[in-house]
């Protein structure tokens, strides 16, 4: 795959584009400034976006003069299209593992990550962490019994109440 960094105004949003996606504008130029560029703009060879609106959007606000561009060549119309909604549906389709989330977000307190550039609100990340607590905490006599859960990356073990 090659990519190429474009002038951020030689790259065209699709003008009937049916992805309602400005909520998501904040979290992705968060996420850029904190990690840079891991996924390129895909444009048809017009320069029109094919995937990516969010990622456009974001550079926009944050003010960048040059974005990472993917020209997916040799695609017809139709595969552009189906490509543009395929690439939003499928994200739509996976959810959440409820019981490895709070781990993975736990594991990050304390760190240099802003837990609030992830994407989940404020109340989310609330919901989320709150009765994850670690083994060294005092038994609380109100709360359900814990689960004894391991981090699949660190290896940390975690008392878990539902």
């Amino acid at each position: 795959m090659r990519i190429e960094w474009w002038k951020i105004d030689r790259v065209r949003p699709y003008q009937n584009n049916p992805r309602h996606n400005n909520a998501g504008i904040d979290a992705v130029a968060a996420s850029i400034q904190q990690f840079g560029w891991r996924q390129p703009i895909v444009v048809d060879e017009t320069g029109t976006i094919i995937v990516g609106h969010v990622r456009w959007k974001a550079a926009k606000k944050l003010g960048l003069e040059k974005v990472p561009v993917h020209v997916a060549k040799g695609l017809t119309e139709t595969q552009v299209r189906a490509y543009r909604l395929a690439d939003n549906r499928t994200a739509a389709l996976s959810s959440w593992n409820y019981d490895l989330l709070p781990i993975e977000l736990k594991s990050l307190q304390g760190t240099d990550v802003d837990l609030n550039d992830l994407g989940f609100s404020t109340d989310e990340l609330a919901r989320l962490i709150e009765g994850f607590d670690s083994l060294e905490d005092e038994p609380q006599p109100d709360r359900p019994p814990e689960k004894l859960i391991r981090c699949p990356k660190c290896g940390h073990e975690f008392a878990w109440r539902q």
